[in-house]
């Protein structure tokens, strides 16, 4: 099998996005290889032939599937919004993956006790430059993203800075402003008296499965691609799943559809005495109780490690854009 026919998976190379993206793989049973031990840079997908992982950086997944030189990737959402022109049209966000969180927000000094909002910022931005003889200087990473927020709320009189350093420090030292940056707690942002502008969070971000439309899609990746998102839909299925067995004397159609309506809960099977459900794990406890009201003498739940079926959401997704 030729390299160029393999599904390409870009996975972050180093520190804790490495470890996360690994461990979300494990979760599905998807063990990711690396040929020659922590500085191999190539991998492979235990299990799975027509698969081959690159170990890069976040910023060099986003390039490469923008490209189209990796099919799938782990990233994060920011990444992608923010250094693909056109995203939609280049790649598909499959899933968030629950790591990685963080905000993209507009923060301002706490000294500037009249900006609350972006409008405030929009009218101090009019007449910043009659009184200081300049417009805003804004310190960010995010040149793109933070352009066209500024647009969409009326924020024109600005410039950027771009920032290479620490992004926070900017206004105390005197080179900015204000700044758009990234934030997990917002402690870093106190630490150098700036607040988060009450409508400033631009993106909510953590990384993402993201697979790229404008890769070479042979049809052993599109299989490689098929079994991988198949396994990954399954485990967030089971994980969010709890299977309910409930000792019910009369379970009744009655009762069966009021648990799916008003549980999500959906029958497995039931005989004269006992009906099995799957639910949403979210719901369990309500149903049981519910169900205890009806008659139920017991109710137990478990856990599932897997939910196959045979319509894969995530596939369905991703070959919908590929044709």
């Amino acid at each position: 099998m030729s390299p160029e026919q393999k599904l390409i998976i870009a996975s972050p190379s180093k520190g804790r996005l490495q470890e996360n993206a690994a461990a979300f793989f494990a979760r599905a049973g998807l063990e990711l290889t690396q040929g020659r031990g922590a500085r191999d840079y190539r991998g492979a997908v235990a299990g799975v032939a027509g698969a081959e992982v690159a170990y890069l950086s976040a910023a060099e997944i986003t390039r490469r599937l923008a490209c189209g030189e990796a099919h799938l990737g782990v990233t994060g959402e920011d990444l992608v919004r923010e250094e693909i022109a056109d995203a939609e049209q280049k790649v598909e966000l499959l899933a968030p993956l629950g790591f990685g969180a963080a905000n993209v927000i507009v923060a301002v000094p706490q000294a500037w006790i009249d900006v609350r909002y972006m409008s405030d910022l929009a009218d101090i931005a009019d007449g910043f430059r009659a009184r200081h003889g300049r417009g805003l200087r804004v310190a960010t990473k995010y040149v793109n993203t933070t352009r066209r927020f500024f647009a969409a709320h009326g924020v024109s009189d600005y410039r950027i800075v771009e920032s290479s350093g620490a992004t926070e420090g900017a206004p105390a030292a005197g080179s900015a402003d204000l700044i758009v940056d990234i934030t997990t707690t917002g402690a870093t942002l106190a630490a150098n008296a700036l607040k988060i502008i009450e409508d400033g969070v631009i993106l909510r971000s953590q990384a993402n499965l993201v697979a790229s439309l404008t890769a070479p899609w042979s049809q052993t990746a599109r299989e490689a691609a098929r079994i991988i998102l198949s396994r990954i839909a399954a485990e967030e299925e089971a994980r969010t799943t709890r299977e309910v067995r409930a000792s019910l004397p009369d379970p009744s159609e009655q009762i069966l559809r009021a648990a799916e309506t008003n549980f999500g809960a959906e029958l497995r099977e039931k005989d004269s005495r006992s009906a099995r459900f799957s639910c949403p794990a979210t719901k369990v406890a309500a149903l049981a109780d519910w169900l205890i009201a009806q008659g139920a003498t017991s109710v137990a739940s478990a856990g599932l490690d897997y939910v196959f079926r045979a319509e894969n959401a995530l596939w369905r997704k991703l070959a919908a854009r590929l044709g």
